[in-house]
């Protein structure tokens, strides 16, 4: 027997770990897959770096400084703002106070007007001075009723803040709820975003290690079917086996805890992307910088990242490393996909020639993200939902993002000590 089943390896399931551990808990992760991260997998083939689906982490996340040792991760940073690209057009916008060799090309840039460059100040100003907690309970209206309540114009919003905040919530009608949109906009203007030199799995890799060094077991390729709770006692079913517990935490994806918890409240409507990884020899490639690209014409991709331009690791030399992503569940095959992404490269860089350009991969992910509507909160269920000495760890207790992740995984923690 021991104190505390924790069901799921991934951020929430291994941060909650770590915290009973250190607390003199006896605790046993249990994780289906062959190795730990949940929705967060790196994949290493034949010299390149694929993260599953596009990722990217906030180093002003509080749970992350609190929870990573972000150093240790060799962090490769974007260059702030972003690429607006259209058919023979590209612009750049950044933030001139971080990202001061940008300010002539930001200063100069017809897509976004004078007057929104000059809201977007003032409203980073304004949310310097609000706590991150208090943002996530503000909200209540979509992200595009926010921006023009605001002040911002069309322009501003269909050309950035759609391709932009599209890429970050998989929604580029902007119909999130706005707390999102402030709680990431303060994030991104306080800190910077980021891969792992080796991969965004490096994050659950180290959490894991943190977790053992303080005494927590982990067991992979070995899933949780069943959970039953008793009084003073909890029952879980590992493969052929059955293990008893003072307590457990569930941190698996929400399907499968809305299956061993029987919570309605779980959300476990799916938001999800296509992600397609491509090639390209170095000598023929366009000057990108080190810029996400957004799509200002339309959603066909909605991003483009050039990842071995922030992250020299993600590629074998002489070779660049290109992702680019669909939002929802395109039908279309790799191969067309594969095709519009080629189209649009050329259209934004003609002097460019992707004739070399080489499909390496597709993700499709059907559940990147939950829906997250205006007053998504409410709904959402509580840490103590289940019954008996069992509670829930994962992001669709807080927000969809790895921060809402981490403090989960945290606040579990907390209620079993």
């Amino acid at each position: 027997m021991t104190d505390v089943v924790v069901a799921g390896g991934g951020l929430a399931g291994l941060v909650a770990a770590r915290h009973l551990a250190e607390s003199g808990r006896d605790v046993t992760v249990f994780e289906q897959r062959s190795d730990v991260g949940g929705r967060v997998r790196t994949t290493h083939e034949d010299g390149y770096t694929f993260d599953r689906g596009f990722q990217v982490m906030f180093t002003a996340y509080p749970a992350a400084k609190r929870e990573l040792d972000i150093e240790a991760l060799s962090p490769r940073t974007f260059t702030p703002g972003a690429t607006i690209a259209s058919p023979n057009h590209r612009s750049v916008l950044s933030d001139p106070l971080r990202n001061p060799s940008a300010a002539p090309q930001t200063l100069l840039n017809t897509d976004v007007r004078t007057a929104d460059k000059l809201r977007l100040f003032r409203l980073q100003r304004e949310l310097a001075g609000v706590e991150p907690v208090e943002l996530l309970s503000r909200g209540g209206t979509t992200i595009r009723e926010y921006l023009a309540d605001y002040g911002f114009s069309k322009r501003f919003v269909e050309r950035f803040a759609a391709p932009f905040y599209g890429g970050i919530t998989l929604d580029r009608s902007l119909g999130t709820d706005s707390s999102i949109f402030e709680y990431t906009y303060k994030m991104l203007s306080e800190g910077e975003i980021f891969v792992p030199a080796d991969g965004m799995q490096a994050m659950p890799r180290q959490l894991a290690d943190r977790a053992r060094s303080v005494g927590a077991t982990i067991e992979t390729d070995a899933p949780v079917t069943e959970l039953e709770t008793h009084e003073g006692e909890v029952t879980a079913e590992v493969g052929n086996e059955t293990v008893t517990a003072e307590s457990a935490v569930i941190a698996t994806d929400p399907q499968t805890a809305a299956e061993l918890t029987d919570i309605d409240a779980i959300p476990t409507e799916p938001v999800g992307c296509v992600t397609q990884y491509f090639a390209l020899p170095t000598n023929r490639a366009p000057t990108t910088g080190q810029r996400i690209i957004l799509n200002a014409a339309d959603d066909r991709p909605n991003t483009v990242a050039p990842l071995s331009a922030v992250a020299s690791e993600y590629a074998p030399a002489g070779m660049e490393l290109y992702s680019a992503t669909f939002l929802g569940t395109p039908e279309e095959g790799d191969a067309e996909l594969a095709a519009e992404v080629r189209a649009a490269l050329q259209s934004w860089y003609p002097n460019a020639s992707f004739e070399a350009l080489e499909l390496l991969r597709t993700d499709r992910v059907p559940l990147s993200q939950f829906a997250q509507p205006p007053g998504y909160r409410e709904s959402l269920p509580d840490p103590t939902a289940p019954e008996g000495n069992a509670v829930l760890a994962g992001d669709y207790t807080r927000w969809s993002a790895i921060q809402g992740a981490l403090e989960s995984g945290k606040v579990a923690a907390d209620l079993l000590r």
